[in-house]
C-alpha cells in the first residue's frame, strides 16, 4: 500500500505510528524502486521518499497523466523492467512519500545501534517549507547523479541544455529544447539522447564526442560479459544511421554563437589531451545544443554522516561499498550511481541486493555473500560494475580541455565568475584549491552550491585540468528555507 502521491507528507495508512521503520529508503530511482520493493516483499516496513511526484528518477522520466500521452514506454529503454517494479510497488505494503525532499539524515544515538532520523521538506518543489521527521532502523540511499558539465565559450546562451536536461523535457514534457539540435560532450548517454530527439522530430546535424570509442576495446572481457551494453549501442547506433546524425568522436563544441539564443556552434578536433587542434574549428548551424560530460555520483547526504568515497575511473568520487552494498557507516547502504555511474540494471541490481542485505540483517539472520541470490546478484553486479568503469575510464575528461575558455567565460552560472577571476585568484593571489578559489572568487557560492562549476573550478585552481572537487561535508543535502530550520525547535510533523 502507498501514500497518495496527490497529498506529499501526508500520514503513511500502511504503519504505526508508535513504531520506526525497518527502512527508509531515499530515492525511486530504479536502485530504490528495487531495494524498497525487495525489502518489503521479505517482510520489512518500508518508506520510500522522492522528490518527484512520480516514481522511476531521472532515467524513467515520463509524462504526467494530465498530458495524455498513449505510448510513454516509446521514449524508454528497458521499460518493462520499470513496468515490473511499478507494479510490485504497488502491490506491496511499502509507503510511497512522494514530493518529499531529504536534506539531511542523522544518527540518533551513538555506536553502530539506535535509529536513523531523515529530515524532508514536503511539496513538489520543496516550495510548502513544511518539515516532516521519518525514523528507520536502517538506511538505503538511491539518491542517483546530476550532469558534469566543462564550461565553454556561449554555454550560458539560451537555447543551451544538459544532454540529460533534454532527454528529461521529452520524456517528461514531451516537448524539443529547439527544432535542429546539436547534440555533444561525452559518454554513452550523447547516443541515446540524440536517437531520442531524432525520433521524436528533431534534427540532429551531429553527435560531437570529445572521447574515442577505441578505448573500450582495451578491457574486451568487460564487453564480451556484457553483450547486452553492445546490443544497446548498435540500436543507437541504428537509430542515428537511419536518421542521418552523423557522430563526430574526439571533438568538441569550443564556442557558441548567437544573440538572443544559440544560432550556431563551432567544433574543434581534439587530440589526446583533449585539447583543440588549432585550425580545425567548424561552424554548424544549430538553434539548440544538448550538452554533457557524463554524470557525479550524489553523495551529499552520505558524505555528511562520514561515509567513506573512492576515486571512480572518471576523476568522480562514489561512495566506497562493500560486497553487500553496505557503506563505510554501519546501518546504512547504498545503491545505483551513489557508487558509481552504471545505468538501469545495474541499479536495480543492487537495490535488490542492498534489500536483502537489510532484511537479513534486520531480522537477525547473516546475509551468506555467496550462496543463492545473494551470490547471483553480486556476480551480476561485479560484471556489471567492470563495464562501468571501462566506460567511466573511456570518457574520463582529458587534461587540455581549459584551453576551450577565454578569461571572459563565465565559468560559476550562479555568481558569474569568470575563468579569468577565478585564474587571477590562482596565479595572482596564491590559491591551490577550489575552497581558496571559492573563498576568493564567490565561485560555488550560488544556488546549485558548485554542481554546475565545481569540477570547472577545481581543475583551473589544480592547473591541470583532471582535478575532482572532493567530497565535501555540507550540512544540507539540498537548499532548505530558514522557515524550516526554524521550525525544528517546535514539533514537526513525525512520520511515524
Amino acid at each position: 500500500m502507498t501514500a497518495s502521491p496527490s497529498e506529499p507528507g501526508g500520514t503513511p495508512r500502511g504503519h504505526s505510528a508508535r513504531e520506526p521503520y525497518d527502512l527508509v529508503v531515499v530515492g525511486a530511482g530504479s536502485a530504490g524502486l528495487a531495494g524498497a520493493v525487495t525489502a518489503s516483499e521479505l517482510g520489512l516496513t518500508v518508506a520510500l521518499l522522492d522528490s518527484s511526484t512520480q516514481s522511476g528518477g531521472q532515467f524513467y522520466r515520463h509524462p504526467a497523466p494530465a498530458l495524455g500521452a498513449v505510448r510513454p514506454e516509446a521514449l524508454h529503454h528497458d521499460w518493462s523492467a520499470f513496468s515490473d517494479l511499478r507494479s510490485r510497488l504497488g502491490a506491496s505494503a511499502v509507503d510511497h512519500l512522494t514530493g518529499h525532499h531529504v536534506w539531511s539524515v542523522v544518527r540518533e544515538s551513538d555506536g553502530d545501534t539506535g535509529t536513523w532520523a531523515v529530515h524532508a521538506v514536503t511539496g513538489a518543489d520543496g516550495t510548502e517549507e513544511r518539515p516532516v521527521l521519518i525514523r528507520a532502523r536502517a538506511l538505503l540511499l538511491a539518491t542517483g547523479a546530476y550532469e558534469r558539465q566543462l564550461p565553454f565559450p556561449g554555454w550560458t546562451l539560451p537555447g543551451v541544455v544538459g544532454a540529460g536536461g533534454a532527454q528529461a523535457m521529452l520524456k517528461s514534457g514531451l516537448v524539443l529544447p529547439g527544432r535542429r539540435i546539436v547534440v555533444a560532450g561525452s559518454g554513452p548517454l550523447l547516443l541515446a539522447v540524440a536517437s531520442s530527439l531524432a525520433a521524436a522530430g528533431a534534427r540532429v546535424p551531429a553527435v560531437v564526442e570529445a572521447a574515442g570509442y577505441l578505448r573500450y576495446a582495451r578491457n574486451p572481457r568487460a564487453l564480451v560479459t556484457n553483450p547486452a551494453k553492445a546490443a544497446e549501442a548498435l540500436v543507437h547506433g541504428a537509430a542515428l544511421l537511419r536518421h542521418r546524425v552523423r557522430v563526430l568522436p574526439r571533438s568538441a563544441v569550443t564556442e557558441v554563437h548567437g544573440t538572443d539564443r544559440v544560432e550556431a556552434v563551432t567544433v574543434s578536433r581534439l587530440d589526446g589531451d583533449w585539447t583543440p587542434v588549432p585550425g580545425t574549428g567548424r561552424r554548424i548551424a544549430c538553434d539548440a545544443l544538448a550538452v554533457g560530460h557524463g554524470l557525479v555520483p550524489q553523495i551529499e547526504l552520505a558524505t555528511a554522516v562520514g561515509c567513506a568515497t573512492r576515486a571512480l575511473p572518471d576523476g568522480t568520487l562514489g561512495l566506497a561499498l562493500d560486497d553487500l552494498q553496505e557503506t563505510s557507516v554501519a546501518g546504512l547502504w547504498a545503491a545505483g550511481e551513489t557508487g558509481g555511474v552504471g545505468g538501469a540494471e545495474l541499479a536495480r541490481t543492487e537495490g535488490e541486493l542492498a534489500g536483502r542485505t537489510i532484511a537479513a540483517r534486520l531480522r537477525g539472520r547473516g546475509a551468506d555473500a555467496g550462496a543463492g541470490r545473494f551470490g547471483e546478484l553480486r556476480r551480476r553486479r561485479d560484471r556489471m560494475r567492470a563495464f562501468a568503469d571501462v566506460m567511466a575510464a573511456a570518457h574520463a575528461p582529458g587534461p587540455g580541455w581549459p584551453a576551450w575558455l577565454e578569461d571572459e567565460t563565465d565559468v560559476c552560472r550562479c555568481e558569474e565568475v569568470t575563468a579569468g577571476r577565478v585564474r587571477e585568484a590562482v596565479t595572482d593571489l596564491g590559491a591551490r584549491d577550489a575552497r581558496t578559489v571559492k573563498l576568493l572568487t564567490r565561485a560555488g557560492m550560488g544556488w546549485c552550491q558548485g554542481r554546475m562549476c565545481g569540477t570547472a573550478v577545481s581543475c583551473l585552481a589544480a592547473r591541470g585540468g583532471a582535478a575532482e572537487p572532493p567530497a565535501e561535508r555540507r550540512p544540507f543535502a539540498v537548499p532548505v528555507p530558514l522557515s524550516t530550520l526554524a521550525a525544528l525547535d517546535e514539533p514537526s510533523e513525525q512520520i511515524p
